[in-house]
């Protein structure tokens, strides 16, 4: 069979030959739980996917298909046979953001015209800090005149324009809380070039600060360098960093991810860090999969970038993973990919600031891109649970995925809706009163669910907020916005929720 020009090493193909069809990957896949179609599952996309690299057309029932997969990787760490769902997925999608070049029809037929404007749209915006928050002045006009309600509420406007109906749903509101909570140090958001260690340097690490987590969570950055500060590290944070490509690469735009990915490898290059830390699920996956994308023809043979991708992939952690691997020798290299300390002399020593006491019952969302696509799983529990007073839970649903998935909130508003309204009901039923997540999509996403609920709903935080109060000796109310053991009412959107 000759090569195909979607997939010309015949990778692709290979990939798909290792699933041998036993359904292991259904229960796990968030859309096969919503309509029960095989198409819907891993195993009927990947009957679709091949079917493609047989040279046939996708029809659009077909794409649409493909383009409902979240990409939660879920099904990946259930798959028996070890199959690469992620990188099936991800090759298909690129097939509608990028039709390879040449005679011939496309893989699958274009999208919209309507719905191609949007996404350019999207990626205009999301991935460029400045932008996004230039429009944060004209979002808090239109909320705080009511205007958001009205056009979420709007018939029209959902049928025309649902996209942008989605992005104001789960858009944030400033709370008293935020409030409260910027008012401290503003270590990030005054941009120094380096945060020093307290104490003895125990490592030297490069901070990614991000594009949504910069401008709608930049208290999660500040909370996340003091963290890091206060367990010994010197936390670098170059300015000139930009976005790593996450929401691009996840999408199936590999070109433009490819040229995101280039700006963060040459500016943490020359920021000569031992770590990189990352504070967003979806971003510290991407950065970690830096060397499959310049495998995969997005560097010129020879220019070394696939080299030097690797070296960076090499170097990225997300904040849990490093803290509890974190290497106590005081020699600033940090710690080693399988968590032992550099000299490989057995598991290094965990943090080391003194923990004081949150008595609190929180429960904790596991992202997607943390938990499946990297694995991280035991290390966010075991800082939780090391917290004096803080009595943790687990959501109730199995881990399914909260309908985020890096734009598909936007561009799937349906299936994601659905997804968020299950994902606030198991998380309301716990009664916690605080909401702990890793990811700032995901606590966009259930913020806004839960506000949909009808109940005032429990304070969302970032794990990197839980440590920096423990560190700090804060008082629970500065997570919680209210006293210790009070649970929230039922009967009414909270204020300064988005509904």
């Amino acid at each position: 069979m000759s090569a195909s020009p979607i997939d010309p090493s015949g990778e692709l193909r290979a990939l798909a030959s290792d699933c041998v069809h036993c359904g292991f990957c259904l229960p796990p896949c968030p859309t096969y739980q919503l309509w029960g179609e095989e198409m819907d599952s891993p195993r009927g996309r990947i009957h679709l996917i091949t079917q493609i690299l047989d040279g046939n057309q996708a029809s659009a029932t077909a794409a649409s298909h493909l383009d409902r997969c979240l990409g939660c990787m879920a099904c990946v760490p259930a798959c028996p046979s070890g199959v690469r769902y992620d990188r099936l997925i991800e090759a298909a999608r690129s097939w509608s953001e990028q039709p390879p070049p040449g005679p011939g029809p496309a893989p699958v037929p274009p999208r919209s015209r309507r719905a191609r404007l949007a996404r350019s749209a999207i990626f205009a915006t999301f991935p460029y800090p400045r932008r996004l928050r230039l429009l944060t002045g004209p979002l808090r006009l239109a909320q705080r005149t009511g205007a958001t309600r009205l056009i979420e509420r709007s018939k029209l406007a959902t049928r025309l324009a649902p996209e942008m109906v989605a992005s104001l749903r789960v858009a944030p509101a400033p709370s008293p809380r935020d409030a409260a909570n910027t008012a401290g140090p503003a270590l990030v958001r005054a941009r120094p070039g380096r945060i020093p260690a307290q104490g003895t340097r125990r490592a030297v690490v490069g901070m990614l600060t991000g594009c949504v987590q910069s401008v709608f969570f930049a208290g999660v950055n500040d909370a996340t360098a003091r963290v890091l500060a206060a367990d010994g590290c010197d936390v670098v944070i170059p300015a000139a960093q930009g976005c790593c490509g996450a929401l691009s690469l996840h999408t199936g735009r590999a070109s433009e991810a490819a040229r995101f990915a280039r700006r963060t490898i040459a500016t943490f290059e020359a920021a000569r860090v031992d770590v990189i830390v990352v504070n967003s699920a979806g971003c510290g996956s991407a950065m970690k999969e830096y060397a499959q994308l310049f495998s995969a023809g997005h560097g010129a043979a020879g220019d070394g970038w696939a080299a030097r991708a690797q070296r960076l992939s090499s170097k990225v952690r997300d904040l849990s993973e490093f803290l509890a691997s974190l290497d106590g020798e005081g020699d600033g290299a940090g710690a080693s990919r399988d968590g032992t300390s550099p000299g490989g002399n057995g598991p290094a020593p965990g943090p080391r600031a003194v923990r004081h006491p949150l008595p609190v019952r929180a429960v904790y969302h596991e992202a997607c891109h943390l938990g499946y696509a990297q694995g991280i799983r035991q290390q966010p529990r075991d800082l939780l649970r090391a917290i004096p007073g803080l009595d943790l839970v687990e959501v109730g649903d199995g881990g399914t995925c909260c309908g985020s998935a890096g734009v598909y909130n936007l561009v799937q508003p349906a299936a994601a809706g659905e997804l968020g309204a299950r994902k606030a009901a198991a998380v309301l039923a716990t009664g916690a009163p605080l909401v702990i997540s890793a990811n700032p999509g995901c606590s966009l996403q259930i913020r806004a669910a839960m506000a949909g609920a009808g109940a005032e709903p429990p304070a969302l935080v970032h794990i990197a907020e839980v440590l920096d109060a423990s560190m700090r000796g804060l008082p629970v109310t500065s997570l919680t916005g209210r006293p210790a053991g009070e649970r929230p009412e039922l009967g009414g959107t909270g204020p300064g929720e988005p509904g």
